[in-house]
């Protein structure tokens, strides 16, 4: 129970803590300077700047549908959290004043951007959403056949280009920087410096590299058998999990054990279960 309360607690900080932060790069560096995000938040922006719509409402409306979407096809939790995000965002931009934090246009794009993307990160992290793009996008991605981040992409091409027409090309070159410079601190924020890479190892003294690894890294491994294409010989693959942290002492034991060992290494986007966390080495 007490465990409970304080995950709950620890979420809707973490919301809190990501509409203030959007509101703080929307108001106080996108918006004076005219600049838009990609997403659903780009769209508002650009329907606001066109047509003298106030953003707050405009935020609430289009994003409306989504969390509609987001409650049948995720759940009751996410569909509040992403309420709760959004509404308060658009409170923030109606009532809370902000100052305009710099006139420079490259400042603005890139601080303007890293609060935004913090607000949307902080938010994924709290287990709702600032912005409806991802919900429609993996909505999309089942009907097409494409990747999440492919339609995220498309449709963001799409903003900007509209942009690029009615506000002309500056700003919209101004708002593609804005919109890296988000996903950036949104991939920092949800995956967190302790991003996990898969490793896989090759090599013919991989008896010594995996107890190697097991005691000064305190990592599980796992142990395929496999066969050389070349040579037919038998041998023993590694595979772990590490941090991106962890991956220069890896490679320091493998390459200070065997300096032709076969090292291969790839993001993993997500992990559960197994000797994730280290273990106590005694």
């Amino acid at each position: 129970m007490m465990k409970s309360l304080i995950r709950q607690t620890v979420s809707l900080l973490l919301i809190v803590l990501g509409m203030l932060s959007a509101a703080l790069g929307l108001k106080g560096f996108l918006l004076p300077n005219h600049f838009i995000d990609g997403g659903i938040t780009g769209v508002s922006m650009l329907i606001s700047t066109l047509s003298r719509a106030p953003l707050p409402l405009l935020l609430l409306i289009i994003n409306l549908p989504f969390i509609l979407i987001g409650y049948l096809q995720i759940g009751r939790a996410f569909a509040l959290k992403s309420a709760l995000a959004i509404g308060g965002l658009s409170a923030c931009l109606a009532f809370v004043p902000c100052p305009t934090a710099t006139d420079d246009k490259l400042l603005a794009a890139v601080f303007g951007g890293f609060f935004l993307g913090a607000g949307i990160g902080l938010s994924i992290r709290g287990g709702g959403v600032l912005d409806g793009t991802e919900v429609l996008a993996l909505i999309l991605s089942k009907k097409v056949g494409a990747t999440v981040g492919d339609v995220i992409l498309v449709l963001n091409i799409f903003v900007f280009a509209v942009a690029g027409v009615f506000l002309g090309l500056e700003p919209a070159l101004y708002s593609v920087l804005t919109y890296m410079s988000a996903s950036k601190t949104i991939d920092f924020l949800i995956h967190g410096i302790e991003q996990y890479n898969g490793v896989m190892i090759v090599s013919a003294r991989s008896e010594e590299i995996k107890l190697a690894i097991l005691n000064d890294l305190g990592r599980g491994i796992t142990v395929f058998r496999g066969q050389g294409g070349l040579t037919e010989a038998e041998q023993k693959i590694l595979f772990c999990v590490l941090t991106r942290l962890e991956l220069p002492r890896v490679k320091q034991i493998v390459t200070g054990i065997d300096e032709s060992a076969f090292i291969v290494i790839h993001q993993i986007t997500d992990v559960q279960g197994g000797v994730i966390k280290k273990r106590v080495v005694h």
